[in-house]
């Protein structure tokens, strides 16, 4: 199959000339990242397509866990976030989570993007790509977010990064385990094994913000600081459970 190959230069050329910084579906471009990483979020309300992108993930996570929640909107897509963990283990909840994200987009849609795309200048085109389209779609989901560039094995840098200010999937889930094991994971393995690009997220359980890092593969589980995370303070049954037993298990989120 004859590929298309794009130069270099383009990469180059957009590289030294685009500071992109896209908070999503907001006009503001002129603030540093590593400002906002030390600034509050800024308040967002919901726009016409976020609540049909909720709504179409909600149903697709309602089509899985085949349970819905009596509250609407956001608290009641968290609240069916947590029954898909719910009855199975960790490694079936991430699976699940895989279907439910790989049922949001037409199949051949993948396919072609995996085999076209995704081959393109080793892979950088297309993690550009994932970027700005994540950037841009997905704050109804995590929250204001920007562009931003990640260092490459190699040595050079790309902007191919996602920064999310203050995930709201994790503060509203308070839980490490639905963090890790319906988004983190699954959302790694969705984009390497069906978009063709690899991809690394950060969690950081402290103050709740989030790296995507497209186009760089993620650790080996043993290597992954973020899955040896303990329960949140903000988790409610954290409190529970070292009350009732002090051993150090006893602070690991169950669901984790």
């Amino acid at each position: 199959m004859a590929m298309v190959h794009v130069p270099s230069p383009l990469f180059a050329s957009l590289k030294g000339k685009v500071d992109i910084r896209v908070s999503c579906f907001s006009t503001s471009t002129s603030e540093p990242i590593e400002a906002r990483k030390n600034k509050s979020p800024v308040a967002y309300k919901p726009g016409v397509f976020d609540n049909l992108f909720l709504s179409l993930f909600r149903n697709k996570m309602v089509q899985e866990t085949r349970w819905d929640s009596d509250k609407p909107g956001y608290e009641g897509l968290i609240e069916v976030a947590h029954r898909l963990t719910v009855g199975q283990n960790n490694s079936e909840t991430r699976d699940a989570a895989v279907r439910i994200l790989r049922s949001l987009f037409p199949p051949l849609l993948l396919e072609l993007y995996r085999m076209l795309v995704a081959p393109i200048d080793s892979g950088k085109f297309a993690a550009l790509m994932v970027a700005r389209v994540t950037a841009l779609s997905c704050q109804w989901l995590m929250g204001p977010c920007a562009v931003n560039s990640v260092d490459l094995p190699n040595g050079s840098s790309l902007m191919s990064g996602v920064f999310v200010e203050k995930c709201k999937y994790l503060e509203e889930s308070k839980c490490v385990g639905v963090c890790i094991n319906t988004c983190k994971l699954p959302t790694q393995t969705f984009f390497k094994d069906y978009m063709g690009v690899p991809l690394v997220m950060e969690p950081n359980f402290t103050d709740y913000s989030c790296q995507f890092k497209f186009g760089i593969l993620p650790p080996q589980p043993e290597d992954d600081n973020t899955l040896k995370e303990p329960c949140l303070e903000i988790c409610p049954n954290a409190v529970r459970r070292k009350e009732m037993n002090h051993n150090m298990d006893a602070h690991k989120c169950p669901k984790a």
